[in-house]
């Protein structure tokens, strides 16, 4: 791809020394515990708009999941106050002793994420995390959990770790003192806690949820390309009982192909755990290779939510001309080389978490 200013419309026009210079800027990731109730839904979402700094910028409900995927961004004070106010919105709306669905969870709010972007460390992103901790059961009287780098030790840096049992054995665990106590709140089943459960609070790297599309119905080479670059690789049995694991090709990825019967094609899902680790283009080239060697050709890519500029950047690097700079033209670059616009038109105005800060986006 030649590297050229004059672009598609929906990219932006400007240098990357000039992107969001000085600003420091946080995501934040509530999963809360609520897909099919469009009022309560909107409701809990509206909590985290109108606070100067920070704006909501993805709602992703999901029904049979039972669990909404909200996307907060901008300054890091106003992301943690509405970080508070949605959680504070959940418990009042959600009562997790009707509530059912699909999708693991221990709470109201299952996992409260903040996320490094520009100008923060992961550092700030844990002490966030940490302070919102205190302030949810301090204010709120709820249990807090902390996770990934805001963990208090090793052993509870997995939400999964955290979450075992869900909530419906979570009552279990606080009588009978564990495993793995909140790191904060009530250490005992009250009304609250039944009708909330526990959030879990953390700091991440950036995840991104990413598709690539296999021109294919029955998902049959999409199946193998999940098993082959997700971390966790394939599990081997034996005939006496025997197992092992054969690693994946990607690191910090999860993975499986299944398919996608409205579109008449397949996709291999992933999530992209870190980004930084394997970014987008890697991750597209494996499955491109591992599905031709099996007489299949991809059709192009899906972003599900939001990216990070950076992730675009870098993927932009690898399809654009040697040497290119320009920010646009490399975001450009990222959306034909991905093919982002294959199953819907992508606006990277409404896409990249930075541009649609500064653009004024909100869902």
């Amino acid at each position: 791809m030649t590297c050229m200013a004059d672009v598609s419309n929906n990219v932006h026009q400007s240098p990357i020394s000039n992107s969001c210079m000085g600003k420091r800027i946080v995501e934040c990731v509530p999963n809360f515990s609520e897909g099919r109730d469009a009022e309560k839904i909107k409701a809990i979402s509206d909590a985290g708009r109108g606070i100067d700094g920070a704006r909501v910028l993805g709602i992703e409900p999901d029904g049979d999941y039972n669990r909404t995927v909200l996307t907060i961004a901008g300054e890091p004070d106003a992301v943690a106050e509405a970080a508070f106010r949605v959680i504070a919105a959940a418990a009042e709306h959600i009562d997790m002793r009707v509530q059912e669905g699909e999708h693991p969870r221990i709470g109201a709010v299952d996992v409260c994420p903040f996320v490094p972007l520009e100008g923060v460390t992961m550092e700030d992103c844990a002490e966030m995390a940490r302070n919102l901790a205190l302030r949810v059961s301090d204010e709120l009287e709820l249990c807090t959990f902390l996770y990934g780098s805001a963990a208090t030790s090793p052993d509870r840096e997995l939400l999964s770790d955290l979450r075992k049992g869900q909530y419906e054995g979570f009552q279990e665990r606080l009588e009978n003192g564990g495993p793995h106590l909140p790191d904060h709140g009530p250490m005992d089943w009250n009304e609250k806690t039944a009708r909330f459960g526990a959030v879990v609070i953390g700091a991440r790297q950036i995840l991104v949820a990413y598709n690539v599309n296999v021109d294919e119905t029955d998902a049959s080479a999409s199946r193998k390309a999940g098993s082959l670059v997700r971390s966790t690789g394939r599990l081997l049995k034996q005939d006496d009982g025997r197992r092992t694991r054969i690693p994946g090709m990607l690191p910090m990825v999860q993975g499986m192909g299944l398919p996608l019967e409205a579109h008449g094609i397949s996709q291999v899902s992933m999530n992209l755990r870190d980004v930084s680790v394997t970014p987008m283009h890697i991750a597209f080239e494996a499955v491109k290779s591992i599905v031709n060697d099996h007489g299949v050709d991809t059709c192009g890519s899906e972003l599900v939510g939001l990216v990070p500029l950076s992730a675009m950047i870098e993927s932009g690097k690898w399809y654009a001309d040697e040497g290119c700079e320009d920010e646009s033209a490399l975001v450009q670059a990222a959306i034909d080389g991905l093919g982002l616009d294959y199953l819907a038109p992508f606006n990277a105005e409404e896409r990249i978490i930075e541009w649609a800060l500064e653009k004024g986006v909100e869902a």
